[in-house]
């Protein structure tokens, strides 16, 4: 069982009206890979305890003094995320269990192309991936498909803007608004659909590694759409999220 450590919330940063990333610094962490998650625990005054699983948005690292990034949308009937968005202040105290996961992460030295397909807060695993491809200076091309309500929803869309600028044509991004674009959009708002995964993702000829991270509907649609174009589904990595 991974112990729970202590962890003191050491910057802020405000992502949309209803997200935002904090900055933890954590005693006694081991580092990370890229895409995996914590879990984030806080004691109310009178000892009832609330717990829910976060996505680690920072790139990976073995720095233990590197602070952590977890990037949260608050959920208005959520348990935990509320608290994390309005009421924690910098210098607050957390506790943190981690880092979890194996399976959805992605390593700089594998070489192969890499698809990242986000639904909403489902880009915080990808970022992390985003971020490490980046120190690294990687060659391989990694490309992001980021399905979002609206602009103002955006997570990280400074940072995004100047990854792709600066990767040497390595970063691509492409954005599609379910509710509202901005002025002059050529694709109109919607969800994705199946011919738009074929337009806008990498092909099963370029043998790629697809990170889909989103709701459950979202990924389970654009799974089986990728599996029936053609992707061997071992090649097809998902990860889902629910209330918090």
């Amino acid at each position: 069982m991974v112990d729970w450590h202590m962890a003191t919330v050491a910057e802020i940063h405000d992502e949309t009206d209803t997200a935002r990333s904090l900055r933890l610094k954590i005693a006694d962490w081991p580092g990370q890979l890229s895409g995996q998650h914590l879990d984030i625990r806080v004691t109310a005054p009178d000892g009832y305890q609330a717990s829910r699983e976060y996505s680690i948005a920072s790139g990976a690292s073995t720095d233990k003094d590197a602070l952590v990034e977890v990037s949260i949308e608050e959920l208005a009937d959520g348990e935990l995320s509320p608290y994390l968005v309005r009421g924690v202040e910098v210098g607050d105290q957390l506790e943190v269990r981690g880092p979890v996961g194996g399976y959805f992460v992605w390593r700089p030295e594998q070489t192969e192309p890499v698809q990242l397909i986000a639904g909403g807060s489902g880009v915080v695993p990808l970022m992390s991936m985003l971020r490490t491809h980046a120190a690294a200076g990687h060659p391989t091309p990694m490309r992001l498909l980021y399905s979002v309500r609206a602009p103002q929803f955006v997570f990280y869309m400074d940072e995004l803007m100047k990854l792709a600028e600066d990767s040497n044509d390595t970063v691509m991004l492409d954005y599609a608004y379910t509710r509202e674009a901005p002025n002059g959009w050529a694709r109109s708002v919607g969800r994705l659909t199946r011919d738009e995964i074929v337009e806008l993702s990498l092909p099963p000829s370029a043998n790629p590694m697809t990170y889909i991270c989103g709701p459950n509907s979202f990924v389970e649609s654009i799974a089986m759409w990728l599996v029936e174009l053609g992707h061997p589904a071992d090649r097809v990595r998902t990860e889902r999220f629910g209330g918090a």
